[in-house]
């Protein structure tokens, strides 16, 4: 009976390992990889033509895009059929995304809006449509200069995570530009000039770089009513490019819901004690001091010397609102960290 007992438990055993390495190997198998090269050794030389060439409404099986080092000129979608895809660089700093186009740029084709000029929506380097989407170790920049906005990376899809990733431009670097749309920032780092975070979304920074490159405005949130979250910087540092940028604020609002907290941030001299503005002037939305969300807490460096001196209109949130402001509680149903485990499987 011993001995016919312990069978039974060595083919249990055998079972459960079976499976567990059958499931292993499907999905390996379901994520099929794509290799970008531009100098032929891959499947595409081009990332454009790498995301055309996935199949459409295929989002049980994620596709890996694998960028190999160089520099990229493209200005790049990824339509809402093609979810559950990744664009991952060999190297954050050798594998670059490049584009020059800004408002007001006269083309050749009309965009497609019919206009024959570019507008800030249509100047994206990157524009991702798609739900589900990972973009790892890849710089996107937008290398028109200072000319205006210049959008470069431009996200309308949700659950869009970026992991080390660098966002480059001056004014309008990252438009985050569908309300209710999700995205995740890891480890990344961002620069501009004016409002280089701006639009209606809900984004999540966690421990990412803002570059101020001049004295303006990091963020420009333009939260609807009614939408409880904007953005969330958590452990975020707020750098000044040089020593001739001294007078930052950390956001105005685009529109009179416009929501930015900071939670345990370090800010650097050159964000002024008043640390918000209002957006004088703007007479289609005045009086915005009165219905915007700003507000920081654990706020240090040498931009939170001196907290009492914020605008009257911005909060300083007690030790109790911290659990409102987590990852889990801002993405509500979008469980970020699995979703990365499960694509970086």
């Amino acid at each position: 009976m011993r001995r016919i007992k312990l069978i039974k438990i060595l083919v249990a055993v055998y079972l459960v390992v079976s499976l567990s390495l059958l499931g292993s190997g499907l999905r390996a198998a379901s994520l099929e990889v794509i290799t970008v090269d531009q100098h032929g050794k891959g499947d595409f030389t081009s990332i454009q033509a790498a995301v055309n060439s996935v199949r459409a409404f295929r989002a049980e099986h994620a596709v890996r895009i694998w960028i190999r080092k160089g520099i990229y000129h493209e200005k790049i979608v990824i339509p809402t059929y093609v979810e559950n895809v990744q664009l991952v660089g060999e190297d954050a700093a050798n594998t670059k995304i490049i584009f020059d186009d800004y408002a007001g740029k006269l083309v050749d084709c009309p965009d497609e809006t019919g206009q024959p000029k570019l507008g800030t929506f249509s100047s994206y380097t990157l524009l991702v449509r798609a739900n589900r989407v990972l973009i790892k170790d890849i710089t996107i920049e937008n290398a028109a200069g200072p000319v205006g906005q210049a959008v470069a990376l431009h996200l309308e899809g949700d659950q869009i995570a970026l992991v080390n990733c660098r966002l480059l431009g001056f004014q309008d670097t990252l438009y985050l530009g569908k309300s209710g749309a999700r995205s995740y920032f890891s480890d990344c780092s961002i620069s501009g000039t004016t409002d280089f975070i701006f639009g209606p979304g809900i984004a999540f920074f966690k421990s990412c770089r803002l570059i101020s490159l001049r004295n303006s405005y990091v963020t420009a949130a333009s939260t609807p009513q009614g939408q409880f979250y904007g953005y969330v910087f958590d452990q975020c540092d707020f750098v000044a490019a040089d020593e001739s940028v001294d007078k930052v604020f950390l956001g105005r609002p685009w529109r009179p819901y416009a929501n930015t907290v900071l939670v345990d941030c370090n800010l650097g001299a050159h964000i002024i004690p008043e640390g918000w503005n209002e957006w004088k002037g703007d007479t289609l939305f005045p009086d915005k001091d009165k219905t915007v969300f700003y507000a920081e807490l654990g706020s240090k460096g040498a931009g939170a010397s001196e907290l009492s001196k914020r605008v009257t209109w911005s909060h300083q949130l007690p030790e109790d609102k911290r659990d409102v402001y987590k990852l889990e509680k801002v993405m509500e149903d979008w469980k970020v960290k699995e979703m990365l485990d499960e694509m970086e499987k």
